[in-house]
């Protein structure tokens, strides 16, 4: 497959580099739903080399990358700096938006961006170290965020169920306890990754990702752990707010109506909405991976267009949260629009 002078007509390595970086560069496979990759030692490297797409399809995976990685950056911006400016939002219970805004971020800053890079090289050029840390915040990421979720949905069960003792049980201390231990937890749940080896790259998402083929038993883990579990807990909590939401409007218990303000109802409606959109959004990707864990043959059967727009699909979703608040909750759109201004004046 080489020419004699040591080059690869088909990719931008040479040979030698090939050879001195065998052990160190990311290794391909096929996908989280089939086999790793059997290229010959050397070969792994080269990215892109047994993917082809379309044109359109490379642009549109751009398009929405860049779209995504825009309004991640700015939006979760302005819900960090609305928190701390606005007295209003400075809640024990906005100390879990503030994570999730950074848990948003943490991706739109360095893993995008790279995936970005590999869309318009046709593969990975950022070397192995990089993919390593891409996908260890990818990761990062997307556990934080739903443990910051369920975090979220905690907090509003015992604002609204539990109302008397939710100022002892959410003090300021203890939220940042609370905030903290969502980090270890979800440091603690992407370690392992390292150990296996998942995390590799995927030429068909253009990313340094969570392999799902290494281990079916580690991939059934991990979708039962950081995302069915955490699912059923949101579940829970939001369902029994709204059963209780239904009782005080039917006059079931009347005596409740002093706990459900209406500004607490549309808060609590605004973080429904973030939670269901990360389940719609999530959700694919992860019953895909399931699936397959438990029955391999459904590899093959699952299109790789339906797998790419699952990734994307999930990616997308960390620029939406900012968009919601902005648009459900009165309180972050009136900051936004005044922390624009003040930008606005300040550069005219």
């Amino acid at each position: 497959r080489f020419q004699v002078n040591g080059e690869c007509p088909h990719c931008h390595w040479h040979l030698p580099q090939l050879m001195s970086l065998e052990d160190h560069e990311p290794t391909m496979v096929e996908g989280t739903l089939g086999p790793r990759n059997t290229t010959p030692a050397g070969d792994e490297g080269a990215p892109g080399q047994q993917h082809q797409s379309f044109p359109w399809v490379v642009t549109l995976l751009a398009g929405v990358l860049i779209t995504t990685i825009v309004v991640d950056v700015i939006g979760n911006l302005l819900v960090i700096v609305s928190v701390f400016r606005n007295r209003k939002l400075r809640k024990a219970g906005n100390a879990f938006v503030v994570s999730l805004a950074l848990a948003d971020l943490v991706v739109a800053i360095y893993p995008y961006p790279l995936v970005l890079t590999a869309i318009f090289h046709d593969g990975w050029i950022a070397g192995y170290i990089h993919c390593q840390i891409s996908g260890f915040l990818m990761g990062l990421s997307v556990i934080g965020s739903i443990f910051n979720i369920t975090g979220i949905a905690i907090n509003r069960y015992c604002y609204i169920c539990h109302s008397l003792k939710y100022d002892k049980l959410f003090s300021n201390s203890n939220t940042m306890c609370y905030v903290v231990l969502v980090w270890a937890l979800t440091i603690l749940a992407i370690v392992p990754n390292w150990f296996v080896e998942s995390l590799q790259y995927d030429p068909r998402v253009y990313s340094c990702t969570f392999a799902q083929s290494v281990s079916s038993l580690y991939t059934i883990t991990v979708v039962v752990v950081h995302f069915i579990l955490p699912i059923g807990i949101v579940t829970y909590c939001y369902l029994r707010i709204w059963i209780l939401v239904i009782q005080v409007r039917r006059r079931v218990k009347p005596d409740s109506r002093s706990k459900i303000k209406p500004h607490d109802l549309r808060n609590f409606l605004t973080m429904f909405v973030v939670f269901v959109l990360f389940a719609v959004c999530w959700a694919p990707l992860n019953l895909i991976g399931l699936a397959v864990a438990l029955d391999s043959r459904l590899s093959r059967a699952i299109p790789e267009w339906l797998f790419t727009a699952s990734y994307f699909m999930a990616y997308f979703n960390s620029c939406l949260n900012a968009v919601v608040y902005g648009v459900l909750n009165h309180n972050f759109r009136k900051e936004y629009k005044r922390i624009v201004l003040i930008i606005f004046k300040f550069h005219c």
